[in-house]
């Protein structure tokens, strides 16, 4: 039991820092943001890099860095739930 409940945290952290790698990437090209995909894609990590962005106001220059807050916060917490099973 304590396998299964450790590899399931362990693969849906890893899906969403997937995820919001992904997003990293699709704001360096142009795309279609009505594609289901993306608008998808955004809404499994707007919830998880919005409130860093109010809280951390660290955008310079036009260049946003809540997705590498977020790596760190998802993997600490990740590392914490995981040591805890």
């Amino acid at each position: 039991m304590k396998f299964l409940l450790f590899n399931i945290t362990n693969n849906v952290f890893n899906l969403l820092q997937m995820l919001i790698m992904a997003r990293v990437f699709l704001s360096w090209i142009s795309h279609d943001p009505y594609n289901q995909f993306i608008q998808l894609l955004y809404q499994v990590t707007e919830p998880i890099l919005k409130p860093i962005r109010e809280t951390f106001p660290i955008q310079s220059m036009g260049v946003d860095f809540s997705p590498i807050v977020a790596f760190f916060i998802l993997g600490f917490v990740k590392k914490l739930l995981l040591t805890a099973v």
